[in-house]
């Protein structure tokens, strides 16, 4: 991997400065000791300009082991449903070690992940080691599965020698014991009731299995002595397992397990069309807000007295705040969760930019990266609007620049958004301000939290702490 294919693809797809740049180029050119030494995969990835996911900009395989990747995946992006660990390491500073995980290609491996971070301690990229598991979770399934039939099979055994009630007599699974020639020899209850809820006469002794299920034949065929596939049968998915049993060096037959997972599969699909049902209802709630704020915007375009500008232009920013809400679940993998920290800074952004005032004000964000609920978020949106917005208008009167810094933290269990400015510094308004009136109901009824604001030795400090 050449230093300039580093340079080229982090200039761009991140937002990465050129000291950043020279860091990650400097790691880089390690890359393959460190893949050597732990024979394992090694790659640096970082954070896109969006910020939804990585970037793949450089990679090293071993030559101590054989590698898992067949092509070179530099230039490749990695998306957060499939690799949590390197977005989550990305966006909160933190290590994550021995992380089950989906490389590109579709291999399962165990995935370790560290923060690059620069002089400023701002992570830049994350280095990451992969290790195919792939054969080992085979073997695993594989020994479970084997172990759960051999006692199984064993307590039949001995259920039938002794002549009492045995253990498989109250599963839920359907067991089913078949010779070489593929005669049932045994059925615990849950099967023979799932052979006569299709068969009538459900004489099931002496007979093929596949006369009752021929769609397992293929997997009665398959030469592997343990199998596990999932099939659909009678309407209904199963998971089947089967173990081949050679008794005194000779073939015996089967041992066939059927479990029932319908209610299972059912399940998950009804999550995955919720789940695109609640995508769609946020879609059109972020179209009805932009719909409403175009409106808004045209209205004001065409002219109003100069006493209503001011209260149209702060309901066209309460309702771009609430449409950022939406904006950020519809970018994000999960559907009801909101990052807070790009919530403030793209409020923040939108009112410096529509604000109109004709100063110098920057506007500066810090703090990690902390996940909420919906609900939540559009409350902490409408917040941050009323205090950035308040600061924007009332902070520099007399003040041709100024700085306002929106401070996150989270605090054990609680969360902590401070709005500073270096401005004139606070004074109590003489009447009741309906800004700060919306603030302080929004915090003390649906976040259950505090606000304080007081002027600071320069300018003012606003803070709101509710709990997660």
């Amino acid at each position: 991997m050449t230093n300039n294919k580093i340079e080229e693809l982090c200039t761009l797809h991140t937002n990465l400065s050129e000291v950043d740049i020279e860091i990650i180029k400097s790691l880089a050119a390690n890359l393959f000791l460190i893949a050597d030494l732990n024979k394992a995969n090694v790659f640096v990835d970082c954070l896109t300009k969006e910020g939804k996911h990585a970037i793949v900009v450089a990679e090293a395989s071993p030559t101590t082991a054989k590698s898992i990747y067949s092509k070179p995946i530099v230039g490749k992006f990695a998306y957060d449903v499939f690799e949590p660990s390197v977005l989550s390491s990305l966006k909160t500073g933190k290590p994550i070690f021995l992380n089950r995980a989906l490389t590109q290609e579709g291999r399962t491996v165990n995935q370790s992940v560290v923060p690059i971070k620069n002089n400023r301690d701002k992570v830049i990229g994350t280095l990451i080691m992969e290790k195919d598991i792939s054969e080992q979770l085979k073997t695993q399934e594989k020994m479970e599965a084997l172990s759960e039939a051999t006692e199984t099979l064993s307590e039949i055994l001995v259920g039938i020698t002794q002549n009492r009630p045995i253990i498989p007599e109250m599963l839920e699974e359907s067991l089913f014991l078949i010779d070489d020639r593929g005669r049932i020899v045994y059925c615990n209850p849950s099967a023979s009731n799932l052979i006569q809820e299709t068969y009538a006469d459900g004489h099931w002794v002496d007979r093929m299995l596949i006369e009752f299920f021929p769609e397992i034949n293929s997997i009665l065929e398959d030469p592997e002595d343990l199998l596990i596939k999932e099939l659909t049968i009678l309407n209904r998915f199963f998971q089947v397992k089967k173990i081949r049993l050679s008794m005194k060096e000779s073939e015996y037959g089967f041992f066939v397990i059927l479990k029932n997972i319908t209610e299972l599969r059912e399940k998950e699909r009804e999550l995955i069309v919720k789940s695109v049902a609640i995508r769609e209802i946020h879609h059109r709630v972020k179209n009805n807000l932009q719909t409403v704020a175009s409106l808004l915007r045209l209205q004001m375009r065409r002219g109003l007295p100069e006493e209503s500008k001011i209260h149209f232009e702060e309901s066209l920013n309460r309702i771009t705040s609430i449409a950022a809400v939406y904006e950020i679940i519809l970018s994000n993998s999960t559907v009801d969760d909101v990052d807070l920290y790009q919530l403030i800074e793209k409020i923040g952004n939108e009112l410096v930019k529509e604000s109109g005032v004709d100063k110098n004000i920057s506007l500066s964000y810090s703090g990690p990266n902390i996940q909420i609920k919906s609900n939540k978020a559009v409350t902490v949106a409408l917040v941050v609007n009323e205090l950035v917005q308040n600061c924007v208008k009332h902070a520099f009167k007399t003040i041709e620049s100024g700085e306002i810094e929106v401070q996150l933290q989270q605090m054990d269990s609680q969360i902590i958004v401070q709005v500073i400015d270096n401005g004139e510094g606070y004074s109590p308004p003489s009447k009741s301000s309906l800004g700060l009136d919306i603030v302080r109901t929004l915090i003390e009824h649906d976040l259950s939290g505090q606000f304080k604001i007081h002027k600071a030795e320069n300018g003012t400090v606003a803070s709101v702490v509710f709990p997660i």
